[in-house]
């Protein structure tokens, strides 16, 4: 449905240029959404969706090992949205002390990601609400290292940004000027926290996504926060217990698509174009997280099977070694040992047996400091990623 501009521009001088600044209406939309017609049915099949992707995290036998590789994912794809190179195993790497040196600004921005989300995590969870605070310490937290920490981490901007182009003048589209930001931001928090205008937690979150990213409060990581907010606005209504739902590779597949309906919203006022979409990366991401859970727990149980019908005795050691291996992907023996508790002489043979039976792959070719890949389990998280296998 097309409105109009959901804002007006402010023009400012900038840099001895006029610069039309855009600034948000406050959220809900007026007049209100037209959630009937197709934007009904899809709504219905992502919130289902979301439903069984929730179940996931109680039927997994070990949900924290699913989740400990799914995050990193996650927190690769958004980072390469912003045009790093990091791979999935450079992350894995990387929290072994083992990631190759080119990559070390691009592997920072992916590992700073998981601790931001990690972070914003466990404040929710001790009763801490999602607020203008909290967005700023989780931004803190993205960027206190490597690329961008010079952008003021967990401050919101004191001056004008903008995205495309080289300058506000020439931009693509100028976010609201920085004298504005805090009105912005109340009202934002405003929408986020009511409970009185009858729109489904979804439609919500997707309002709140576009709202932020236009809002673009930051100097930097903006497209990463507002990413972030997804999943914490499902954990925080109850949606997901668990960080399982990320948008990053269906905005990845479809970027163009998302960054115009980003602005067709701002110039026509188009909220049910945009939610059509939102609803569709949804319901897609919420069914390929359950079936990447059940193809890897699948393959977990027969991968266990198989070391105990095979390796006899020897079978205990071995299936903790593979428990690590689920858990981390990439490892190495003294790693194995940390996690399992095992001995280095007995961790290395029950990875020797791993290998032997084609379930783990040595990576380095060396006789000391070795590093083993669970190939198959690392190659199923690592589908839509357009990176390497880890070793290759």
């Amino acid at each position: 449905m097309k409105r109009t501009k959901t804002g007006h521009y402010d023009v400012t001088p900038f840099d001895g240029e006029s610069v039309r600044a855009f600034l948000p209406a406050p959220l809900p939309p007026d007049p209100p959404l037209v959630l009937d017609g197709s934007l009904q049915p899809t709504l219905e099949k992502a919130t289902l969706a979301l439903g069984r992707l929730d179940a996931v995290s109680t039927l997994l036998p070990e949900p924290s090992l699913f989740l400990y590789s799914y995050v990193r994912k996650e927190a690769v794809l958004s980072s390469q949205i912003e045009g790093t190179q990091s791979s999935l195993s450079d992350l894995l790497l990387f929290e072994l002390e083992e990631a190759p040196g080119a990559l070390i600004d691009d592997v920072q921005e992916a590992s700073n990601y998981v601790a931001a989300l990690t972070h914003g995590l466990e404040r929710l969870r001790n009763g801490f609400p999602l607020s203008s605070r909290l967005i700023r310490e989780i931004h803190r937290v993205l960027l206190a290292h490597g690329r961008g920490a010079d952008k003021d981490p967990g401050e919101f901007r004191r001056s004008q940004n903008w995205i495309g182009g080289t300058r506000p003048g020439n931009a693509a589209f100028v976010p609201p000027p920085h004298v504005a930001l805090a009105d912005c931001m109340t009202s934002f928090e405003r929408f986020l926290h009511a409970e009185d205008d009858g729109l489904p937690v979804l439609v919500r979150v997707g309002l709140a996504h576009v709202q932020f990213e236009t809002i673009h409060p930051f100097l930097d990581g903006n497209g990463r926060v507002g990413r972030l907010l997804v999943t914490l606005l499902l954990c925080q209504a109850g949606i997901l217990h668990e960080p399982l739902l990320y948008l990053s590779l269906y905005l990845k597949q479809h970027r163009e698509e998302y960054y115009a309906l980003l602005n067709q919203v701002r110039e026509d006022g188009d909220w049910e174009a945009w939610l059509a979409f939102f609803l569709e990366g949804v319901l897609v991401t919420a069914e390929g997280a359950v079936e990447t859970a059940q193809r890897l727990s699948t393959m977990s149980r027969e991968d266990r099977g198989r070391i105990e019908t095979t390796v006899g005795r020897r079978a205990g050691s071995a299936l903790r070694v593979h428990k690590a291996l689920e858990a981390r992907p990439i490892l190495s023996l003294s790693a194995a040992c940390e996690h399992t508790g095992l001995s280095f002489p007995a961790a290395s043979s029950a990875m020797k047996v791993l290998v032997e039976l084609g379930i783990a792959r040595e990576l380095t070719g060396k006789r000391r400091n070795r590093l083993f890949a669970y190939d198959r389990y690392f190659a199923l998280l690592n589908e839509g990623t357009e990176t390497e296998r880890p070793g290759a």
